[in-house]
């Protein structure tokens, strides 16, 4: 197992920003260890809802985790707006760092995560695989 260590950047998309280290240290395979540090809003799709909400303010990223993968990212994020409620789900595109987002990344050289239609589910499930 490598490490990678990121700090985003005022402005950053937190997912495209996961995607394109992954993409740039040709990984593979790798998962968000931890992840923590603001947003100027964010998209977070809810439990079985079909589409993300849009949460605008200054949110704090409680937690992050989830897989990396080149077939796409499979991220869990919970974030607190400033009056202290917490809002949780899977992290879409349009989360967008304030100030810092700080987050460990470890990758799996011997792996191949990849996406696949799971006909049981209905979406994209993760199929991780050794490679030989």
């Amino acid at each position: 197992m490598r490490t990678l260590v990121l700090r985003l950047n005022p402005g950053d998309d937190l997912r495209a920003s996961l995607d394109a280290a992954l993409r740039q240290g040709g990984a593979e395979a790798a998962f968000v260890v931890s992840g923590i540090g603001s947003l100027r809003g964010a998209s977070i799709r809810f439990a079985g809802a079909e589409t993300p909400a849009r949460i605008e303010g200054e949110l704090e990223i409680l937690t992050l985790a989830g897989s990396l993968s080149p077939d796409g990212s499979h991220l869990h994020i919970s974030v607190s707006d400033a009056e202290g409620r917490v809002f949780g789900g899977h992290a879409a595109p349009g989360c967008i760092v304030r100030t810092t987002a700080e987050i460990l990344v470890a990758e799996l050289p011997g792996w191949r995560f990849a996406r696949e239609h799971d006909p049981l589910t209905g979406y994209a499930e993760l199929s991780p695989r050794r490679k030989s």
